[in-house]
């Protein structure tokens, strides 16, 4: 990482972008995930992002200016049953990116959010054999037959949005002479977030469960 925004910096001699993107969903049940694959996860949708922030934060200050795009997800607002590990780094990046932004504003940097909905990635079928590589046997293997046959069916994958809308959000984020603070998009995002905020957590609960295939 070192190596890369020094690389940037040589050839460029600034860096005025960085857009956090990497990141996968390790679902299975929070008793059944190994602690090995918790701390994976959360080494690359947290831990990798930040150390990348940091490492650009000194020459963004130094020009008094530049924009971090942290890609979080609609699931950093809400949750799914088996997806505990997911949403953990999800609702953790969603904090340091607010707390990265206040700190930040002084020297001319702004800190973006994007909250993806249901994209046309590969996001699904790698979720989907996670949680049948920890949670398909034992206590949770109802549970996870449901949520990953979800994930695998076609009615889920015609309802995604393309990738393009992520890229146009954060096209309009890094060029806006003062960029939203967060932007939702993608199938689901905004009516979710909304809902989220609406309900209580039981009646929430019980929208979820029903929407994952589970008894509520």
């Amino acid at each position: 990482m070192a190596a890369g925004i020094d690389h940037i910096v040589a050839e460029a001699g600034r860096i005025d972008v960085l857009v956090n993107n990497a990141g996968y969903g390790s679902y299975g049940a929070i008793e059944d995930v190994t602690m090995d694959e918790a701390r994976r996860q959360f080494e690359v949708n947290v831990f990798g992002p930040m150390r990348l922030a940091q490492l650009a934060l000194p020459h963004m200050r130094a020009q008094h200016s530049g924009t971090i795009v942290n890609i979080t997800s609609v699931g950093g607002k809400i949750y799914v049953p088996l997806g505990g590990w997911y949403h953990g780094t999800k609702f953790a990046l969603e904090a340091l990116s607010d707390c990265l932004r206040l700190e930040a504003k002084p020297f001319g940097i702004d800190v973006v959010v994007i909250e993806p909905g249901a994209i046309a990635t590969e996001w699904s079928g790698i979720a989907a054999d996670q949680l049948e590589n920890s949670s398909a046997a034992g206590a949770y293997a109802k549970q996870a037959d449901a949520v990953a046959s979800l994930m695998r069916s076609e009615a889920h994958a015609k309802r995604n949005s393309p990738p393009q809308v992520i890229a146009d959000a954060i096209g309009k984020a890094v060029t806006a002479r003062r960029p939203k603070t967060r932007y939702a998009t993608g199938f689901g995002a905004r009516p979710l977030i909304a809902l989220r905020r609406l309900v209580s957590d039981r009646a929430f609960d019980t929208v979820i469960s029903r929407a994952s295939g589970l008894p509520s």
